[in-house]
């Protein structure tokens, strides 16, 4: 049983998944300072609409903007649990399952847009939706004990 203010395992796996999506952040910032040094790109060509970058650098835009999507499901479920005090060896596992196939989803989805890649990238994805779920499910039965 966790005591109040402690970081549970869930609270780690959410920081974890902030922490993933900055470095998803910083890479792209970083793909763009490099276009930028090397004169290839101009900082005002980054703006919305304006083609810039190959087929990986979307990728990784897409892989972020997938954590942006995501990270207020998994947020919300964590931050309710540890509000009601709900603590268990199952919903530990099951956040640090979460946070290591949302992490394979993102790396799957900026290493290749294939056809396999997809269904790869699907699967982890199902797996964060049981996650989820299962995870609620853990919240909702600590608030009926």
């Amino acid at each position: 049983m966790s005591t109040p203010g402690s970081m549970t395992i869930p609270f780690w796996s959410l920081f974890g998944f902030i922490a993933w999506t900055l470095l998803l952040l910083l890479t792209i910032g970083g793909a763009r300072v490099v276009q930028v040094l090397q004169g290839h790109k101009r900082p005002s060509e980054f703006l919305s609409g304006v083609p810039h970058g190959g087929d990986r650098y979307w990728r990784l835009n897409r892989a972020h903007l997938n954590c942006l999507e995501n990270l207020p499901l998994f947020a919300s479920v964590v931050l309710t649990g540890g509000i009601i005090g709900a603590d268990s060896p199952t919903l530990d596992h099951l956040a640090v399952v979460y946070l290591v196939a949302r992490v394979c989803q993102s790396l799957t989805h900026i290493a290749s847009g294939s056809d396999t890649a997809v269904n790869v990238r699907f699967g982890f994805f199902g797996v964060q939706l049981v996650c989820l779920v299962w995870m609620m499910l853990q919240v909702v039965q600590t608030q009926g004990a």
